[in-house]
């Protein structure tokens, strides 16, 4: 079928760029312009130019700076500090004890952040010492750092949701209520984890905490509060109808620049470094999008989406053997992409299937996220990886074997997902419509 030469054709020349060290985003751009030169007679400049600047052009799309924005401002507060001031008392008393604060502190931290390298980054930045003077396990600690950083790709404000819901045009709201509790979920089975082994390891033997009284520990609480009113600030206002994820994500900067000038950090050299991280970042991001979008006009001129979901509608699938076979297709190039490029590279093929199949959208891009989760903790090009080996200079294996563990725990919770669909459907179902998505 010609089809399937435009797809051998495709395949190879990405493969030849990327190899070859070119940005992902360039990659794309240069996929495409290829595929449009053999396979379409319309004039390819053209094209480009008017793709580009409609992807470049969305109004939703203007959240993804602003929540990478105030990721970047708190990261240089003493927010990770305070987590765990704040957390560590009554951590201290469950099974498994302070290895459960890189796992709420996580969870916590990704709730203002939308990056998984940023929550790796500022809870381990404060835990990983801690945790290392207390005589924890060491394969623990960095596991469940790992494991428990992907959720900052899943609670809302999600960088991965974002670039998913513009990319198939679906309502950004809905998709960050949607990940709110699969990713309390998610993270209650990683803290589940840890309260079984150390009740079954033998290594588990860290230095008790001093005992503190009910109203110290309260006392303790009050480092939690700006925290928590910015997650309210953020979450609250687009759950209860107030504002869209673009105004959440205003309303989050400013949050987050009070926060940071509430605690002294904030002056001109982190305003600076916070605006130009968050710039960079951005900008990645916005080429991977541009990229992908030009590349999905050039596939829909070859009849590459059509084709391929015939095909798949051809092999009569059911609804279960079809995730199966999307599960591990992503596990396989998220071995060599990272999470927001595995996205937007394959959605335009996998759209018509997934709607073939009757599958929700909103569902099924929480099942995306969970499944590029699993690729920050995967070798050879898992992210988490990386930022855990320059905080704790261990070899990559060793730091994959300790996030294997998280990898299986993800691996449930995709069956846990298919068994139990409610649990990302039922909240966006339920939500206050507020003045758009």
């Amino acid at each position: 079928m010609d089809e399937f030469y435009a797809i051998g054709i495709f395949v190879f020349v990405l493969f030849l760029f990327l190899g070859s060290g070119v940005w992902v985003g360039l990659a794309l751009l240069g996929v495409a312009y290829v595929g449009m030169e053999l396979f379409t007679t319309r004039p390819v400049g053209d094209a480009m130019m008017t793709t580009i600047w409609s992807a470049s052009s969305s109004w939703t799309l203007s959240a993804l700076p602003l929540f990478i924005w105030m990721g970047e401002i708190l990261f240089r507060t003493k927010l990770s500090e305070d987590m765990f001031k704040g957390l560590s008392p009554w951590m201290a008393r469950l099974p498994g004890g302070l290895i459960h604060t890189n796992i709420v502190g996580c969870t916590v931290f990704a709730a203002v952040s939308g990056s998984s390298a940023a929550t790796l980054t500022t809870v381990g930045k404060m835990s990983i010492p801690e945790l290392r003077k207390r005589e924890y396990p060491e394969s623990m600690v960095i596991g469940t750092l790992a494991g428990a950083a992907t959720l900052g790709l899943m609670i809302p404000p999600s960088l991965t949701l974002i670039v998913y819901g513009v990319t198939i045009n679906e309502s950004i709201t809905k998709l960050f209520i949607a990940g709110i509790l699969p990713g309390l979920f998610l993270a209650s089975l990683f803290m589940l984890y840890v309260a079984l082994m150390s009740k079954l390891s033998p290594n588990f033997n860290p230095k008790p905490e001093a005992p503190m009284t009910f109203m110290q520990r309260v006392s303790n609480s009050r480092f939690l509060i700006p925290v928590i009113l910015l997650i309210l600030l953020v979450i609250g206002s687009m759950y209860l109808g107030f504002a869209t994820a673009t105004e959440a994500a205003a309303f989050g900067v400013l949050g987050a620049l009070t926060l940071a000038g509430f605690q002294g950090s904030l002056n001109m050299q982190t305003f600076t470094a916070s605006l130009m991280g968050a710039t960079r970042t951005s900008a990645m991001i916005a080429l991977i999008l541009a990229g992908a979008a030009f590349l999905s006009l050039a596939m829909g001129f070859t009849g590459l989406p059509r084709a391929l979901a015939e095909w798949i509608g051809s092999l009569q699938l059911s609804r279960f053997e079809l995730l199966m076979a999307l599960l591990i297709f992503y596990i396989v190039i998220g071995c060599f992409l990272d999470g927001i490029s595995s996205v937007v590279l394959t959605i335009a093929v996998v759209e018509p299937m997934i709607r073939q199949a009757g599958i929700d959208i909103i569902w099924f891009g929480i099942f995306i996220v969970v499944v590029v989760e699993m690729a920050q903790i995967t070798p050879p090009i898992g992210f988490n990886l990386f930022v855990l080996q320059g905080m704790t200079h261990h070899e990559m294996n060793y730091i994959a074997k300790a996030a294997l563990p998280m990898f299986m725990i993800m691996v449930v919770m995709v069956f846990v997902l298919i068994a139990f669909p409610e649990l990302a459907t039922w909240l966006p179902e339920n939500m206050r419509q507020g003045p758009g998505g």
